[in-house]
């Protein structure tokens, strides 16, 4: 069994390299004259560029993470009540369903966040890595969706499968939020309902605001379109509550802008795996104790850590994320109640942090007459 994993991992590794090799190889292009720094001739380039990987770097962490030892952690999947949340129109609450993916209600809105609950976050039927963990809720489990944010289009973030599926189940409703240049992707799909935003850029749909922020990422879903399409943090916020969502990122000085611009905030939902080697993951993903850096520039009450747990990325072990979270809270000081960690499947009420409205909002009553019509 072993065998046949590595040779799976090995042959994703070997149908991949093409595209490692432009993604990873290319410089980020010198920037137009426009008064947007981060449009380029060819895309997008982040606030601080970065140089690129080496070829033989590309080969030393494929070949170290290639060697590395089987570690079968399992991770618990917590029990939920699918039922309750369908039927939810008051009380503001959080589900982990594995990696970025967020189910959110709040104020009357049932929110997605980087919905991913198919079995692979690759371009290949065969190919690494694969779900670890089952998702926490079923796309059947789901309540009625009203939006979804797309954080960028790499392959663990924007997944086909899903939003293929949560438009066929929820075309009454559902709207998507995505960084400039994925609304065709969508079109292509024969998805419509897209609104795609540039940094800084904002949009306000069903009593909220919706603004795209700058992040330290990249983008590509194959070897030719390194970066054509946008990649984003997002805020979600109206007058009563206010939600960051840092999508996939390395760390910069964007979250002290982003708190300077649209903060601060009630909660940061911030990324705390994928990041070993640092050698080579540095300027794509943060570690932990960048993630509490993070959380400190945005001056956020509360954060919750995600891109953990769900597929095996980079070397780091499986459950190594959370423990050095816990070291550096304690390190800096802060209560770790305040950037705390949930099991997959895990529903948190939030009411300690998100007022409820008096009563349930239009938007509410709207989504539990569909919700009982349906069924």
């Amino acid at each position: 069994m072993r065998l046949f994993r590595r040779l799976g991992l090995l042959l994703t590794l070997v149908a991949g390299l093409g595209l490692f090799l432009v993604v990873m190889l290319q410089s980020e292009a010198p920037a137009m004259s426009t008064s947007k720094a981060h449009h380029t001739r060819h895309g997008f380039r982040n606030n601080a560029p970065h140089p690129p990987q080496s070829l033989g770097g590309l080969l030393r962490f494929a070949a170290n993470h290639l060697r590395l030892p089987e570690k079968p952690v399992r991770l618990p999947l917590a029990k939920n009540d699918p039922d309750w949340l369908k039927a939810n129109v008051r009380e503001p609450t959080l589900t982990w369903i594995g990696h970025d993916t967020f189910l959110i209600q709040m104020n009357g809105l049932n929110l997605l966040l980087d919905p991913h609950f198919t079995e692979r976050a690759s371009p290949l039927p065969f190919g690494r890595p694969e779900r670890l963990v089952p998702p926490g809720l079923s796309f059947e489990e789901l309540p009625r969706i009203d939006a979804v944010v797309i954080s960028h289009n790499h392959y663990d973030h924007l997944d086909l499968g899903s939003v293929k599926r949560l438009y066929a189940d929820h075309r009454s409703s559902i709207h998507f939020f995505v960084p400039l240049g994925l609304k065709a992707w969508f079109a292509d799909i024969g998805i419509a309902s897209v609104t795609e935003l540039d940094w800084w850029e904002s949009r306000r749909y069903k009593g909220f605001e919706f603004h795209a922020t700058p992040v330290q990422h990249s983008s590509a879903r194959s070897g030719l379109d390194r970066n054509r399409t946008l990649w984003a943090g997002w805020v979600i916020r109206n007058e009563h509550v206010s939600l960051y969502f840092a999508g996939d990122t390395g760390y910069s000085g964007d979250f002290r802008e982003t708190r300077k611009r649209l903060g601060p905030f009630d909660l940061a939902a911030l990324p705390i795996g994928a990041y070993e080697p640092r050698w080579f993951m540095r300027a794509m993903h943060v570690n932990p104790a960048e993630a509490v850096q993070i959380f400190q520039d945005l001056e956020a009450r509360y954060a919750v850590a995600m891109h953990w747990g769900t597929f095996r990325l980079t070397d780091e072990d499986m459950d190594e994320p959370p423990r050095a979270l816990a070291r550096a809270l304690d390190d800096a000081r802060i209560d770790p109640d305040r950037f705390f960690v949930m099991q997959h499947g895990e529903t948190r009420k939030l009411d300690f942090l998100f007022p409820q409205p008096e009563g349930p909002t239009a938007l509410a009553r709207e989504n539990a007459t569909a919700m009982a019509t349906e069924s």
